[in-house]
């Protein structure tokens, strides 16, 4: 049997295909969702290798470990089974990253502290650190809000990061104590993509990308409007992208129903006028300008102040329109040390790339982004065309975060 990954449904590699990981369990209730965490590292094509503290086996047991890692569980120091009794060494010097979920508090002061008491921290503080074959230490803390905000914790906190960990997380929430706060541990999900987000390149280390994303809402009266089919799943895709490879992100969404990717600042609009009043202002901050959204074009000058219900006369009624401002030919004319580098999207329903080439004139911007609109609003998957000055470039279909990543890697390269 080939130990190739396997392809997904849409024939691309899974997104952790060829990383070995070492998943370390130390002591906490969240333990069980390090067994959901552990499945979801392996279905993305992760090689998965499990340690556990002592205090870890009180919560889950490492034959639930080893059915979802397919893996032998490793609980001890002095485990015979790796080459010279070397369990500390052998499995740190094999792994792409070590994530420990959850990290207690207890254990992240073992970590801040130097200790190594047991096999998990002790493969911690074992694993190379050098320039030339580093290996990560990711930490998903999992504790009572008490816990997290002591001072204690939060010095030992300091001490790890500086000695080179990566926080995931905590994230906040309800607790198995009852009391809700900060210290909860990441979902399974949340850190599924964590990990998956460390893993990609920095190309945008450093920089400061803005994207719009989306449609806009043009009221007719209190509750009617005019908008369009947009999802917004690609913009907030590219944002999510533009912050796994280092940027620090600002979305500006119209009315969609989509998660804020981690660690992106997310402000909601809902007009194209909204759009433009919050775009301008932070246009020049930012290194990079995606105009992804889907703004419509006109708006009723007036809205009506009470529901336009019907008559019975069978006359429709007529409303008076005018022209949404230009979002991003605005911010393409700001001056030029103003001016973030300007991407903007093209979906067309017809003559999809000789309207794109149009629009990157007309507008004045280096980058147009062309798909056909109606095979796209609303699916998982796009098929995009980049204009610029030299031709065209085809990105075939994927998935939008594929195209996404695809994407940011081409701006990072014209920047």
């Amino acid at each position: 049997m080939s130990d190739a990954p396997i392809p997904d449904d849409r024939g691309a590699a899974p997104e952790l295909a060829g990383r070995h990981l070492v998943l370390g369990l130390s002591g906490g209730i969240a333990c069980y969702k390090a067994a959901d965490f552990a499945r979801e590292l392996v279905k993305s094509g992760a090689t998965v290798q499990v340690v556990m503290t002592e205090a870890a086996l009180q919560f889950v047991t490492p034959v639930t470990m080893q059915a979802l890692s397919g893996r032998p569980v490793h609980t001890s120091q002095w485990d015979a089974r790796p080459a010279a009794n070397m369990a500390h060494i052998d499995l740190s010097r094999e792994a792409d990253a070590i994530v420990v979920a959850p990290a207690s508090a207890d254990f992240i002061a073992q970590l801040a502290q130097g200790r190594a008491g047991e096999l998990l921290s002790l493969l911690c503080l074992a694993r190379p650190r050098g320039e030339g074959r580093a290996v990560p230490l990711l930490l998903a803390p999992a504790m009572n809000r008490e816990m997290w905000s002591h001072p204690a914790t939060q010095r030992n906190v300091a001490q790890a990061v500086a000695d080179g960990a990566l926080l995931l997380g905590p994230g906040h929430g309800a607790q198995a104590c009852g009391e809700t706060g900060d210290g909860r541990m990441l979902e399974a999900a949340e850190l599924r993509d964590a990990v998956v987000a460390f893993f990609q390149p920095k190309v945008l280390a450093g920089r400061r990308v803005l994207v719009t994303a989306g449609p806009t809402f043009e009221a007719l009266d209190p509750v009617r409007g005019i908008t369009n089919r947009s999802s917004g799943k690609m913009g907030f895709a590219i944002a999510r992208a533009a912050a796994e490879a280092g940027a620090a992100v600002t979305l500006v969404a119209g009315p969609v129903h989509l998660p804020t990717p981690a660690g992106v600042r997310r402000i909601d609009v809902g007009s194209a006028l909204q759009m433009h009043d919050a775009v301008l202002p932070l246009a020049p901050a930012h290194d990079v300008f995606v105009a992804t959204a889907a703004v419509a074009d006109w708006r009723p000058i007036a809205m009506a102040e009470e529901k336009i219900k019907k008559d019975g006369s069978g006359r429709v009624p007529a409303f008076e329109m005018t022209e949404n401002p230009d979002i991003l030919a605005a911010v393409a004319r700001l001056p030029q040390a103003q001016r973030p580098y300007c991407v903007g999207f093209a979906a067309e329903s017809h003559d999809v790339l000789r309207h794109a080439r149009e629009k990157r004139i007309r507008k004045a911007v280096p980058l147009i982004v062309a798909n056909h609109g109606p095979a796209t609003f609303g699916r998982d998957d796009n098929t995009l065309v980049l204009v610029d000055a030299r031709g065209e470039l085809e990105l075939p279909r994927a998935d939008k975060l594929s195209l996404a990543r695809a994407l940011v890697a081409q701006i990072a390269q014209r920047l």
